[in-house]
């Protein structure tokens, strides 16, 4: 089998954005992309089935730190891995869970050897290492899996910044070296990405991103962005981690965001994204469509038979009713989460995949300058 690969293939001429390929050997992913999270092997109230045909999702996201704890690595090892024991075989990758153990702030502790937390299930103890993680993903069997990091909060002071992203090299270092000395399980190639931090700091951020690139991975990840700090400040920072990779490798921004961040992150040349907040925002009533942002809960809906977006291939989108889809999520009716959840999806999805099309036609620029007051504005 062979390790992940990344054909470049097309360059915008306005901007820095680019369409690719990466093959794994789960499946190919056209980029640039947005990846569902399936935080505890599951994408919430979506199935399996309608992330195939209604989302088109071509990538998901299972959570280290959730699997880990539950269902655990016995029962994820004894059905040969996540992608046999939820029956989505395209890719996956999985976070290392260190975003989950830091927001665990007040339950664990960090130290050169690694981080202990409590559970959130039923408070025991746990250790995760940077090489203990390491053999937690290739047991869940993610095709990408994350190298094990510090996330500093937001507004994290240069000095706290600087330590921090020395332990994250550190950690890296000891990534690479378990990852380099165990084998791939399950008969395909699990690969590596180690994660850009540096908080706000820009010469923190241009020496990760080199001590990174040196490693020669397959592809790379910025993060510790949209953790609290100023939508023009993770502008600025993406853009300069973005010109200090490699060129020839993706990149992953982890955790962006809304759908304008997305396209704006895209023109600075960022492959790959996830996000919770289509799948959360959904069943909290509000809805992203092709012609803006609604709130479903509001009454001006409570008449209106109209499809809840036609501006897009989406059965579900099309199917349903605005009116509807606000009954179902007002009585409190789990199929209202599932609709809300899919619609939202699928447009992260058509985002993308618009903005593919855009870049390989040479008109990506004009449409992300146009389309993005469309989305913003609230219906």
């Amino acid at each position: 089998m062979a390790a992940l690969s990344f054909q470049l293939q097309h360059n915008d001429k306005e901007s820095k954005a680019r369409a690719g390929l990466i093959t794994t050997d789960h499946g190919q992913i056209q980029t640039p992309i947005f990846m569902p999270v399936g935080t505890v092997g599951s994408v919430k109230a979506v199935s399996q089935q309608l992330l195939h045909s209604d989302v088109k999702a071509q990538i998901i996201l299972g959570n280290t730190y959730h699997l880990y704890l539950r269902p655990g690595l016995e029962v994820l090892e004894k059905a040969g891995g996540l992608h046999t024991f939820n029956g989505w075989h395209k890719p996956i990758l999985t976070d290392s869970g260190g975003y989950q153990v830091f927001s665990l702030a007040g339950t664990r502790k960090i130290k050169e050897e690694g981080v202990t937390f409590q559970s959130h299930i039923d408070g025991s103890k746990h250790l995760f290492t940077p090489e203990g993680v390491m053999d937690i993903q290739r047991s869940i069997g993610g095709d990408i899996i994350m190298a094990f990091d510090e996330c500093p909060p937001g507004g994290s002071e240069y000095t706290y910044a600087r330590k921090s992203l020395e332990l994250t090299h550190r950690w890296l270092d000891r990534c690479v070296e378990r990852f380099n000395s165990t084998p791939d399980k399950y008969g395909y190639t699990q690969n590596l990405f180690p994660i850009i931090q540096g908080g706000m700091y820009k010469d923190l951020r241009k020496q990760s991103c080199e001590f990174i690139a040196e490693k020669n991975a397959t592809g790379n990840a910025i993060g510790g962005l949209s953790v609290g700090e100023p939508e023009p400040v993770m502008y600025e920072i993406c853009d300069w981690c973005c010109d200090h990779l490699p060129q020839e490798k993706p990149r992953y921004l982890m955790g962006v965001g809304t759908p304008w961040n997305i396209l704006e992150c895209i023109s600075m040349g960022v492959d790959m994204f996830d996000c919770v907040m289509p799948t959360r925002n959904g069943r909290n009533a509000m809805l992203f469509t092709t012609k803006g942002v609604i709130n479903i809960d509001n009454k001006k809906w409570e008449f209106d038979y109209s499809p809840i977006d036609d501006g897009m291939d989406s059965e579900i989108s099309n199917y349903y009713s605005k009116a509807y889809l606000r009954h179902l999520l007002k009585a409190k009716e789990i199929l209202g989460l599932t609709i809300a959840s899919t619609h939202n999806l699928a447009f992260y999805l058509w985002l993308v995949t618009k903005a593919r099309e855009h870049i390989i036609a040479g008109t990506f620029q004009s449409w992300k300058n146009e389309i993005i007051p469309v989305l913003k504005q609230r219906l």
